[in-house]
């Protein structure tokens, strides 16, 4: 079981969830949350990660480990951040930062909706060496895109947030950024997919393809 852990970035607290493998594999993996903050979904996946060899931080973007199980909260929250990308993107990389100095040769990150966002921004300033985005949000930053470590998109084509139209647009991105990216797109899926907790939302057969996708994804580019 992994342990609170705390870091510094962006001149304040950053409070995360570090889960460190038993048999480590090399590779160092960061999580990005949800808008609401590090929750129980993000802390059972560290393990979960940890148990397959990597060395994780489930990471904090709003700082002093802020979360909330109130939607409304966590909008005007995720609201702060949206209006602020730089300050994103700090908080990313000194998540990034805090893992490489533990000592992974690779490090990789996942994220979810919001975090999603995050990651494809770290990947956007061409950070990481391994990036997958569940139901992430694809909208660009103001600051120009980098040259991208390899991209996996997990996306439910009934995703209201990330339109079909936003899809084609970050998928031009991809093409023109970044030289290994692929992308699953399931239909009759909508936002927050993977999240059992959504009793109507929650589409079990898209989010066990996109595992079994990520986890093949970032062991060919991670591991060995």
């Amino acid at each position: 079981m992994g342990e609170r852990y705390e870091y510094s970035g962006d001149d304040r607290t950053l409070v995360g969830y570090r889960a460190q493998p038993g048999t480590p594999n090399g590779a160092g993996l960061l999580i990005a949350p949800a808008f609401a903050g590090l929750r129980e979904f993000e802390m059972e996946q560290a393990d979960l990660w940890a148990t397959k060899g990597y060395d994780v931080l489930a990471l904090d973007y709003y700082g002093d480990g802020w979360r909330t199980n109130d939607s409304g909260e966590a909008s005007q929250k995720m609201g702060e951040v949206q209006n602020d990308r730089p300050a994103l993107l700090r908080r990313m990389q000194a998540g990034l930062a805090e893992v490489r100095g533990w000592g992974p040769v690779r490090v990789g990150a996942f994220g979810f909706c919001l975090g999603g966002k995050a990651v494809l921004d770290l990947a956007r300033s061409g950070q990481g060496d391994a990036i997958v985005s569940f139901h992430g949000l694809f909208d660009r930053p103001p600051t120009p895109t980098q040259t991208m470590p390899p991209v996996l998109l997990c996306h439910g084509w009934a995703d209201p947030l990330a339109t079909p139209a936003q899809f084609g647009e970050m998928t031009a991105e991809l093409e023109e950024h970044c030289a290994d990216w692929h992308a699953l797109c399931f239909g009759h899926t909508e936002h927050a997919f993977t999240d059992p907790a959504r009793t109507e939302g929650y589409v079990a057969n898209s989010t066990r393809r996109s595992w079994a996708a990520a986890g093949a994804f970032l062991a060919e580019h991670l591991v060995g």
